[in-house]
């Protein structure tokens, strides 16, 4: 088994006496697609946080490629598409420099792009297919084509790890297809970890799925994770669970 790209080691996070993450261990390998699924309040945005080093564990152990959180993403190794709700989308910032954005760990004491750094973000915006709208203001794409414009701003920064943030929250079928495929590509030698709700394009997009609900409650094939005893753990239907859930 290769080294783990992401190592978390019975991390238990609060916001106050608030348990958001309680004893969670999970242990999450390159080359792979990952699946986080769990209802609003589970603690996925904790998780992408704390893997990210902007949260500090109460208890327990990260480590991204082997390094501190911080450390990881100080030095590139994490590439983060966040949700929508999260943007400032009347920023006045064209969609090439948001791209560019990812390569801000690259430029140097100056900060200028160098020509390298404009093939990158090239090469970047036609994997996603915007390359027609690179000048264009961020805030007039529409939802799926925002979204491929930050998948493209990871791919030109070229993380070892990938959060996704509900990544298909809003997106046409177009851009949800691309996305897909995109995923996919790039998984080969990164660890790529995507939140979702959208459980139809599980199987498509992961090779394995976590069900959190603060706990880890399951980690393993996406065939099982979509079990209605299973998922109904996930989303506090215990009760339930011997009558499915649709």
């Amino acid at each position: 088994m290769t080294t783990a790209a992401i190592h978390i080691d019975r991390t238990t996070v609060r916001y106050g006496d608030v348990v958001a993450l309680d004893d969670v261990s999970l242990r999450l390998h390159p080359g792979r697609v990952t699946g986080l699924v769990g209802m609003n309040g589970s603690g996925k945005s904790t998780l992408f946080k704390t893997v990210m080093g902007i949260v500090k564990a109460e208890r327990g152990h990260v480590l991204i490629d082997g390094a501190e959180p911080a450390a990881a993403r100080r030095r590139g190794l994490v590439g983060y598409v966040p949700q929508s709700e999260n943007v400032d989308w009347t920023f006045p910032v064209s969609v090439g420099d948001v791209v560019m954005m990812g390569r801000y760990g690259r430029l140097g004491f100056t900060r200028r792009p160098r020509p390298e750094d404009h093939v990158a973000v090239a090469r970047a915006l036609a994997r996603v297919e915007l390359t027609d709208l690179a000048e264009r203001q961020i805030g007039q794409l529409s939802g799926g084509q925002r979204k491929r414009a930050f998948v493209a701003r990871v791919i030109a920064q070229d993380a070892r790890i990938l959060l996704l943030d509900e990544p298909f929250a809003g997106v046409d079928k177009r851009s949800e297809a691309t996305i897909v495929r995109l995923l996919r590509e790039l998984a080969d030698g990164r660890s790529i970890v995507v939140s979702t709700h959208d459980l139809h394009a599980l199987p498509s997009l992961a090779d394995e799925a976590v069900l959190l609900l603060r706990r880890v409650l399951f980690h393993g094939p996406v065939d099982e994770a979509l079990r209605p005893e299973t998922l109904a753990r996930a989303f506090g239907l215990d009760l339930f669970a011997s009558e499915g859930v649709g």
